[in-house]
């Protein structure tokens, strides 16, 4: 037993399940860091890359705004929508900051007054809002698929208690 990967039974081309090493993100790139061969170097070389970017974007986090404007801009949002969607990021950090001052720390709290918020502004949970939009992947970012108003909509609704 490896404390970088675990064994799962999967199924194989023969309809029979036999044990599978498998990993996650994190223990992949762990692995390939290990492999002494020439032909991981240019992904070994990627991930210092991003590590250093990421390392950088920590210390001036106006980097790290531009990462994510490139980001958009390379899916094809137009700038008028990114441009939300930023404001919309601020506007959230500023409501997170806010309920940390007033010790609101467990994630579930978090959830409970974002669901809140959603249903004042758009009269349904976030997760039926997934719904609604038809997100099926858990890693769907509802902001990412809502329109120019619904990002004005969720700002204000976000805005609205911190005053």
């Amino acid at each position: 037993m490896s404390p970088i990967w675990v064994q799962l039974k999967l199924a194989a081309s023969d309809g029979k399940f036999y044990l599978t090493d498998c990993a996650n993100t994190k223990s992949l790139f762990r692995i390939i860091q290990s492999v002494p061969s020439k032909k991981a170097e240019p992904f070994k070389q990627w991930l210092a890359q991003v590590g250093y970017d990421r390392i950088e974007e920590i210390e001036n986090p106006e980097l790290a705004q531009d990462s994510v404007k490139r980001y958009y801009e390379l899916k094809g949002y137009p700038k008028g929508w990114i441009d939300k969607r930023l404001r919309g990021i601020v506007i959230r950090q500023d409501l997170t900051g806010e309920w940390k001052n007033r010790e609101i720390e467990a994630k579930n709290e978090f959830a409970i007054l974002i669901n809140e918020i959603s249903k004042a502004t758009f009269g349904k949970t976030v997760g039926e809002y997934k719904e609604f939009k038809q997100l099926k992947k858990k890693n769907q970012n509802l902001r990412d698929n809502m329109s120019d108003f619904e990002l004005i909509f969720t700002m204000l609704g976000e805005k609205t208690p911190q005053k």
